[in-house]
């Protein structure tokens, strides 16, 4: 890892124009520089500045930040807030009735909802989870669509206090039970289906496949919102419809003051063993971040239509739709649906109708809307637009130029943003009223954030290489813990090769002559599916599941135009190795299981058979070469180690 190469060679600038820079909330390199040297020279005086101005602190806090038992950072840890108070009261005074969230269904059909009834709403659902016995610290698994009421059932329990756990409503029942357990959930939130490209997707019998598998028997309640209006069974006393538990509810509730450091959340993500992680965030520093980003990043103004496209079970979802937004009072767009139903113009049409002036995507979609029709946006009126935005994975080039060009007219600054659900907010990314951008690069840490390029044994690489990407000081918004696992989570984020010192991001990165980081993909067995983090180990773990079919299981990945990588499984068969039709029946049926097991996102995209995988005598399996084989690259390792080197002539098949 140490001597990643960048071959990409970038060379085109795009500074902010000047009357843009007028008007930004950072404006001009000058300025960036400015904050960059406050947080240099006085750190902990910056993050407390920053926290007194922009947090309501029911307790003021008087320290800032406690390193005495590092890893495990505190910030503002003697202090007092609410996340939703933070959210929803503070603005019941000065703009009750501006619109909070425009909700756009999948079938087209539009509700809004002020910020007056969102808290009236928030706070009926907050008393309805308290009239269940949910107190502080108890935490609420949420498994439901794209709505206004998932951000209801998210502040309802950051509301009173309870940790709330967001499952993205893709994930398997498999992936649901396990996560039930691990965060010991007593109180389960879903919905009975969602739509999606104008399809019905059940959730709430997913919801009773998982809490029948058992080790669920802590959940007392499921409380079901109606969606699509479909029969579900509904268990008693158990099963209670959203309706009804709300109906009689006081449409005020006094939010629970906590400490900041207080859990306002966990999600769950990949991690190189099969074992999801449950990433722990705080609830003032995180707080801080979301409101920092939307104002550095976003350039938020107060007349502005924000418009992120992430799912809420993902951490964008979390920091850009549920929370970041509505703390500074924004009016955003939230969308039930996909990006090509009911045609490829979906997005644009949203964009022209809302009067979009701030659009965040994964660079996914903008491939899959480049392919679908590259001169679509030229159709619609995108003139309301004044930032665009990427997260999840790096962008290429073209694909940025694209983004530029096409949809944004050449005048949108484009925020290239890198970061992580570890993080809680972007960390790198061009400040759209100061820095100039270069295609395909994240460019510069945020003010506060120090970041560095090291090689294997923790040492700087310098400007110009390429290594291993690290962050050498805490901040505010950053992972607190693995729920339940402190020392995996040492493990992971702050290993000894690096003496426990420096926060290991997982990237490999470089930079060039004037230190502009470009993100060039996972160092370790974690994939990056259209943003979206899979563990290959977990890949693995589903296939070898299928006791009938598999005997044993690698998956890599290889890079795809669409999806940024794309899963490529290994797969050594029970009986003997499939050949022909046989092999695509075979192939389809694990594709199939392990979106029951684990998701439809992990589902591989290709799936090759061999009489064995490539193993060193030891019996380790070579997956370097596993890698060059789905790339369709030649094998110039060396494979004298192997103990089967012909088995890799089979393995370049393709099904």
């Amino acid at each position: 890892m140490s001597n990643i190469e960048t071959v990409l060679q970038e060379t085109r600038v795009f500074p902010p124009a000047p009357e843009f820079v007028k008007q930004a909330n950072v404006s001009g390199m000058q300025a960036y520089r400015a904050m960059c040297a406050d947080a240099e020279k006085d750190f902990e005086g910056f993050w407390s500045k920053l926290a007194k101005e922009n947090l309501l602190w029911h307790k003021p806090f008087s320290k800032t930040l406690d390193q005495s038992n590092a890893p495990f950072f505190k910030w503002f840890y003697d202090g007092e807030l609410n996340a939703s108070y933070n959210c929803l009261d503070r603005h019941l005074k000065t703009q009750p009735e501006k619109v909070a969230i425009i909700f756009e269904a999948d079938d087209g059909k539009v509700t809004r909802i002020t910020y007056k009834a969102l808290y009236h709403e928030v706070c009926r659902f907050a008393n309805a989870l308290k009239s269940h016995g949910v107190k502080t610290g108890d935490r609420v698994l949420i498994y439901m669509p794209m709505s206004i009421q998932v951000v209801v059932a998210m502040q309802a329990c950051a509301r009173i206090g309870a940790t709330h756990s967001v499952v993205f409503g893709g994930f398997s029942a498999k992936s649901l039970q396990e996560r039930i357990i691990d965060a010991g959930a007593t109180e389960v939130i879903t919905a009975d289906g969602q739509f999606r490209g104008g399809k019905e997707i059940p959730l709430k019998p997913v919801v009773d496949e998982a809490l029948a598998m058992g080790g669920c028997e802590g959940v007392r309640n499921v409380i079901v919102y109606k969606r699509s209006g479909s029969k579900v069974p509904m268990q008693a006393p158990r099963d209670k419809w959203w309706e009804d538990v709300v109906k009689g509810q006081a449409d005020s509730c006094e939010p629970t003051w906590v400490n900041a450091e207080h859990p306002l959340f966990i999600l769950y993500t990949s991690g190189s063993t099969g074992k999801p992680k449950g990433i722990q965030h705080s609830t003032g520093g995180y707080l801080l971040w979301c409101i920092l980003t939307m104002k550095w990043v976003f350039d938020y103004k107060p007349s502005d239509v924000f418009w992120c496209t992430a799912d809420v079970g993902w951490v964008t979802g979390h920091s850009y739709i549920t929370y970041g937004p509505l703390a500074v009072g924004a009016t955003e767009v939230m969308f039930e649906g996909v990006p090509t139903y009911p045609d490829a113009g979906r997005f644009w049409k949203l964009i022209q109708d809302h009067k979009v002036n701030v659009f965040y995507t994964a660079p996914t979609a903008i491939r899959s809307l480049i392919k679908a029709g590259g001169d679509l946006p030229k159709k619609y009126d995108l003139s309301s637009l004044r930032i665009l935005g990427t997260v999840g994975e790096p962008i290429n080039p073209e694909a940025w130029m694209w983004y530029h060009e096409t949809v944004g007219g050449g005048r949108c600054p484009i925020v290239d943003t890198w970061w992580q659900t570890e993080t809680g907010g972007h960390l790198i990314s061009p400040l759209p009223g100061a820095t100039p951008t270069k295609p395909g690069s994240a460019t510069l840490p945020l003010p506060g954030i120090f970041v560095d390029i090291v090689d294997e044994t923790g040492i700087p690489v310098g400007r110009g290489k390429g290594g291993i990407l690290v962050i050498t000081r805490p901040w505010p918004s950053m992972v607190r813990t693995i729920w339940g696992d402190p020392e995996r989570y040492k493990k992971t984020y702050f290993p000894d090769e690096f003496k426990g010192k420096l926060y290991l991001a997982g990237d490999g990165a470089s930079t060039d002559e004037e230190g502009y980081f470009r993100i060039v993909g996972r160092i370790d067995d974690v994939l990056n599916v259209s943003g979206h983090r899979l563990g290959t180990m977990e890949i693995e773990s589903a296939l070898v599941a299928n006791t009938k079919l598999v005997a044993e299981a690698a998956v890599v990945g290889r890079p795809d135009d669409l999806t940024g990588e794309a899963i490529v499984a290994f797969v050594v068969t029970k009986g003997p190795r499939p050949h022909g039709e046989e092999a695509k029946k075979v192939a389809q049926e694990l594709r199939h299981w392990v979106a029951k097991e684990i998701g439809p996102i992990a589902r591989p995209k290709e799936i090759r058979f061999g009489d064995n995988l490539p193993k060193t005598r030891s019996g380790k399996i070579m997956r370097r070469l596993l890698r060059s084989l789905a790339r369709g690259e030649e094998i110039t390792q060396d494979v004298s180690t192997l103990e089967n080197p012909a088995i890799l002539d089979q393995l370049k098949q393709t099904t």
